[in-house]
C-alpha cells in the first residue's frame, strides 16, 4: 500500500463529494421514501399498532433509518459502475497512486451522503413529534452502530459496482436489504407475528440492530442485542470487504 494512502483518499474523496454536492437531490431523494414511510406508518397505520410506546414514531425511527442506509448505497454502487464504464479507473491507476485508495474513497462517501439522509430524517422524525432522552453517550453509541451497518452494507454496494453487467443490475441489488426491516422488529413487536416468521425476523441481522437503537433512545439498558447486533455488522463488514476487495483485484489485473 502506498504511504500516501490518506492523502490520495482524501483527494478521491473531495471528487467524489464535489459530485455529491453537485446534485444534492441524490441525498434528498435518499430520504425521501423512508421519511414518505415514517409519515404513512405514523398517521395511517400508526394508530392500529401496539408498541407499548407514549408515540409511534419513537418506536419506528431506528427501523427508517436503516431503510435510508440501505436505499442510499445502491447509489454507491451506481456511481462505483459508472467510473468503471467511463474509464476514470484505468487513469487512475496510470497515477502514482494507492489503488485502494479508489475504492475506500467511494466508501467514504457512502458514509458521508448516508449521514447526511440520516440527519434529515432525524429532523422530521423531530417535526412528528420525536422524542428521546438518550445521552451525549447514547447518541455516539448509535451514531457508531449506524456508522458501522452503513459501512458494512457499502461493502456489499462494492461487490454489486465491480460486477454488474449494467447500472440498473449495480443498483438493483439494494432491494432485498430494503426489504429486511420490514421483516423484523422495525415496525411492529416480532412477538405479533406467526410462528415461522417471527423465527426469522428475530434471527435475522436488522432485528438486533434496531433493539439495540430503540433501548438507546429510551435510555433503557442495553441487553445481548447489542452485541448480536455488533456481531452481524462486523462479521457482514469482513466477510463483504473481503469479496469486495478480490473482485477489485480481478477487474484491474
Amino acid at each position: 500500500m502506498s504511504t500516501h494512502f490518506f492523502t490520495d483518499t482524501s483527494i478521491l474523496l473531495g471528487r467524489s463529494m464535489r459530485h455529491i454536492f453537485r446534485s444534492v437531490d441524490t441525498i434528498i431523494t435518499t430520504a425521501v421514501t423512508p421519511i414518505a414511510l415514517m409519515l404513512l406508518f405514523v398517521y395511517v397505520f400508526g394508530g392500529a399498532i401496539s408498541t407499548n410506546t407514549e408515540n409511534y414514531v419513537n418506536y419506528l425511527l431506528p427501523g427508517i433509518m436503516l431503510i435510508a442506509i440501505a436505499s442510499g448505497i445502491a447509489y454507491t454502487a451506481v456511481r462505483l459502475f459508472t467510473d468503471m464504464q467511463s474509464g476514470i479507473f484505468e487513469r487512475f491507476h496510470s497515477m502514482p497512486i494507492a489503488r485502494s485508495s479508489v475504492l475506500w474513497a467511494h466508501v467514504l462517501t457512502s458514509l458521508v451522503a448516508n449521514g447526511l439522509s440520516l440527519v434529515i430524517i432525524v429532523v422530521v422524525a423531530l417535526l412528528m413529534g420525536f422524542r428521546t432522552s438518550a445521552s451525549v453517550l447514547d447518541w455516539l453509541a448509535v451514531a457508531g452502530i449506524l456508522a458501522l451497518f452503513t459501512l458494512a452494507l457499502t461493502w456489499i454496494a462494492i461487490i454489486a459496482g465491480l460486477s454488474a453487467k449494467s447500472v440498473d443490475g449495480a443498483g438493483g441489488f439494494s432491494y432485498p436489504l430494503i426489504f429486511l426491516p420490514f421483516i423484523s422488529s422495525a415496525f411492529v413487536p416480532t412477538e405479533t407475528m406467526p410462528g415461522p416468521v417471527r423465527w426469522f425476523a428475530e434471527n435475522q441481522p436488522v432485528t438486533s440492530i434496531v433493539n439495540t437503537l430503540q433501548d438507546l433512545f429510551a435510555q433503557r439498558p442495553v441487553d445481548g442485542d447489542i452485541w448480536v447486533a455488533l456481531a452481524w455488522c462486523l462479521g457482514i463488514l469482513i466477510v463483504s470487504y473481503a469479496f469486495a476487495t478480490a473482485a477489485y483485484k480481478r477487474r484491474i489485473t
